[in-house]
């Protein structure tokens, strides 16, 4: 087992965290549906700036996780969650969608611009909550001349309300097939930017689908099966790992920092020992986290047969993880914890999302004991 990173990667780290230094990639805070002009027009910026330092192509071409790739993440979420989402949803959600199973044309013509930040993309599966678990799509494509008339809805689509394109999961000549809707095509309304408890600059919306026509070109698929569903859930969960790698060390460097400089009697609150104890509690559980993440990002690497279910061990802990020690990064910062804008409040509200988006903690310990009783 090697956690080493590859010489790109490690150079994407070090270009990546130079880029945190100079500033102005962390996230302004949009609420407001009102926002999602300002916001996109942000968003835009800030996707050129990772994109011309490679981070959009990274793990794209390939559809691979690595500890490289987590390692490189793991900044950019800890100082800007949501740009993190926004980016990684477009990138290595959308992006490795149609590189894994597009057809050559298309990714010819969407991945460079997709790769470079300068479009946005979105993924619209789940038809009910967040979970396509269980749940049968209803959303379906008919054959109609050159292409094919698509009706549905999806209940969540992060970057719905911003994206260039959504490929839109749906039923079609009995197997499942990726529709590639543009913004503005006839038939295709967009929800209302939902008022979320976290990720406030993360756009996410329902969106409908009425007799929208796609043509054949723009079609990913269909496909037999559902592998190509198994791995998209599979990256968005390396995702929001990730995710929980960051907030975690955000959260945990705040803590650390406050404990050093604010003092109580007369010294630093970091010299008693329960604020010592819970700040060690804190350490341990992002090493752990981050242990986790990089083991099983290198079973995916190395397609270990092992590889999903330490996938959805990792997805379970670190998210849960991440809830634990923002919680006690609260405790330390006290009052101004509680404050507004935080890395500690914001990652506490933005921890949840991550257990029930992707693969939920329960389906998750569901879908790994079903592997344990089958016997890996």
């Amino acid at each position: 087992m090697n956690f080493d990173h590859s010489a790109t990667e490690e150079e994407l780290r070090q270009r990546i965290q130079e880029l945190l230094e100079r500033g102005g990639l962390a996230d302004p805070d949009f609420r407001h549906s009102g926002d999602t002009p300002q916001l996109r027009s942000s968003l835009l910026a800030r996707f050129k700036r990772v994109g011309e330092a490679g981070y959009l192509s990274l793990g794209v071409d390939d559809g691979k996780n690595s500890p490289g790739l987590i390692a490189a993440r793991e900044p950019l979420a800890a100082v800007a969650p949501s740009l993190f989402l926004a980016a990684e949803v477009s990138a290595r959600l959308f992006g490795r969608l149609l590189s894994v199973y597009g057809r050559a044309s298309q990714k010819g013509e969407i991945l460079p611009d997709i790769k470079s930040g300068s479009l946005i993309g979105a993924v619209g599966l789940a038809e009910t909550g967040m979970s396509v678990e269980n749940n049968p799509f209803h959303t379906k494509g008919v054959a109609e001349g050159e292409g094919f008339r698509v009706s549905g809805s999806k209940a969540h689509v992060v970057n719905g309300p911003l994206a260039d394109l959504i490929a839109v999961a749906g039923e079609c000549d009995g197997g499942i097939a990726f529709f590639m809707v543009r913004s503005g095509t006839r038939g295709l309304s967009i929800g209302e930017r939902l008022n979320t408890l976290g990720y406030n600059g993360v756009a996410i919306s329902p969106l409908s689908l009425q007799g929208c026509f796609v043509p054949a070109a723009s079609v990913i698929g269909p496909f037999p099966g559902t592998e190509a569903i198994r791995a998209l859930r599979a990256w968005e969960d390396e995702i929001l790992t990730a995710a929980s790698l960051g907030l975690m060390r955000s959260a945990h460097e705040a803590s650390v920092r406050y404990a050093k400089s604010h003092q109580s009697g007369g010294k630093p609150i970091i010299a008693f020992q329960e604020v010592g104890f819970k700040l060690a509690e804190m350490h341990t559980l992002l090493e752990t986290a981050r242990l986790l993440a990089f083991r099983a990002a290198w079973m995916a690497d190395a397609a270990e047969r092992e590889a999903p279910l330490l996938g959805r061990c990792a997805k379970v802990f670190c998210t849960e993880a991440a809830e634990r020690l923002t919680s006690s990064a609260l405790q330390i910062l006290g009052q101004e914890g509680f404050k507004h804008s935080n890395p500690a409040e914001e990652g506490y509200r933005n921890a949840k999302y991550l257990q029930i988006a992707g693969t939920s903690s329960e389906i998750s310990r569901m879908k790994i004991g079903d592997i344990l009783l089958e016997g890996h």
